[in-house]
């Protein structure tokens, strides 16, 4: 596992930094100070940034960094990490990674050792995704789990199927019994724990949920999980009585069965007519 304190330590940083989707008055102060002060800013397009960077009065260099280049570009930014420099991403408007390039890098710059470290996100779910390691997209956020252990068991049973990332809010006292409780269930997946986002003691710890249980009984601020979704052969894995609850859910909330259908075929990766088939079928008296 890897912990990686973003103000505490020396290390040469990757900056996730949002910008504006339309209303230039929305550009936050740190992100317009993060721009200032790394040595390089990624983007898609230098032309369309160099209009933002005008407004702001902002003078850094700037690198592309898009979809057709990214894998070369991510050898580049490495490069400029292990040489002590610090980089900026940013995408043409909105947030990196979501929609937009940027998780190969993200992959890169963690497994390097380098610091990850999301800017200007008014959104503790997404700062911790992008930051994450993880798969960005797609991705599911839920919120706080359950605390009745029925409930908790009910829920997680449903969600272990799903084969995108999943975002969890978690307050400190319950952050380990959760991880406990979810391990038999889910299975010991790869995670991101993202504690005082923003703030001095802003961490994310990266590993497995194993990992995350030995270590977090002193950790203490509001807390992001982020779980990798399900990787498996999911016509294995998926246990059809629980799709049959999934389809419930879909129909309690206003949707026709045959939408329900298709929607969790959708999620789990299961073959739409099997789906059908076993939902449909009658049981022998």
């Amino acid at each position: 596992m890897k912990r990686q304190k973003s103000f505490q330590n020396d290390c040469p940083s990757l900056y996730l930094v949002a910008t504006p989707i339309g209303n230039l008055d929305e550009m936050s102060l740190r992100a317009i100070d993060c721009l200032k002060t790394v040595h390089i800013i990624a983007c898609e397009d230098t032309r369309t940034s160099s209009k933002l960077l005008s407004t702001f009065d902002i003078h850094t260099k700037l690198i592309a960094h898009h979809m057709h280049n990214e894998k070369d570009s991510a050898e580049g930014i490495i490069k400029l990490l292990e040489a002590g420099q610090n980089i900026a991403l940013i995408s043409d408007a909105g947030l990196p990674l979501v929609s937009d390039p940027g998780a190969h890098l993200v992959r890169s710059v963690l497994q390097s050792g380098f610091n990850v470290i999301p800017i200007g996100v008014a959104s503790a779910a997404l700062s911790a995704l992008i930051a994450s390691g993880l798969e960005p997209e797609p991705f599911l956020f839920y919120g706080f789990l359950p605390l009745q252990d029925k409930e908790f068991t009910q829920e997680v049973n449903q969600l272990k199927a799903y084969p995108m990332t999943l975002i969890f809010y978690e307050a400190p006292h319950r952050i380990k019994k959760t991880l406990l409780r979810l391990l038999p269930l889910m299975g010991d997946r790869r995670a991101c724990l993202a504690r005082e986002l923003t703030k001095i003691h802003e961490e994310f710890l990266r590993g497995t949920i194993t990992e995350l249980i030995d270590v977090v009984d002193d950790l203490k601020g509001e807390m992001v999980l982020v779980l990798e979704g399900n990787t498996s052969d999911r016509e294995k894995v998926v246990d059809l009585t629980e799709i049959n609850a999934m389809i419930q859910q879909f129909i309690e909330n206003g949707v026709s069965a045959s939408e329900a259908i298709k929607e969790v075929s959708k999620i789990t990766g299961l073959n739409k007519n099997e789906i059908y088939n076993h939902y449909h079928r009658k049981e022998p008296s």
